[in-house]
């Protein structure tokens, strides 16, 4: 059998428009972020994501630093006081959701703690890192597969 190579890209995004966020707020407002940025899947009934980001987030207006393992109590808590099933809160798919936003340069670790990127507001990282360098070096990488066809 021949062997198959597979594309695997180096970086993506998914990016989605929605109506803007006048009478949005709270957990609400993280799940249509997550949803615009492509965190969440519209539909997913597995919305940890935005537990974490909400948790993290509430965390970085405090500078605090979290562990993996507080991340997810947290998450608990917060899913517990809004009703919500406890689906996706392993030790494991806690990891793997920071792990996620590590990936978009939203959180970093520090000495095995995690944090908001710098304690930057959203809104700049979104800016600084994703829109100027991660969405950026994609468009241009694109834009050079064009070139590369003329």
């Amino acid at each position: 059998m021949p062997l198959v190579a597979r594309d695997t890209p180096l970086t993506e995004i998914t990016l989605r428009r929605y109506e803007k966020p006048f009478e949005v707020s709270g957990r609400e407002l993280y799940k249509k972020l997550c949803l615009s940025i492509g965190l969440l899947q519209p539909g997913d009934s597995r919305d940890v994501i935005v537990d974490v980001l909400q948790v993290l987030h509430h965390a970085s207006s405090k500078k605090q630093l979290l562990a993996c393992d507080e991340v997810q109590q947290l998450v608990i808590k917060n899913r517990d006081s809004l009703g919500l099933p406890q689906l996706g809160i392993a030790p494991s798919n806690i990891r793997r959701q920071i792990r996620r936003l590590k990936d978009l340069f939203i959180v970093e670790s520090v000495i095995n703690k995690y944090r908001i990127t710098e304690f930057e507001q959203l809104s700049v990282l979104y800016h600084e890192r994703i829109e100027q360098f991660l969405i950026a070096n994609i468009l241009e990488r694109v834009r050079e597969y064009f070139s590369k066809l003329n």
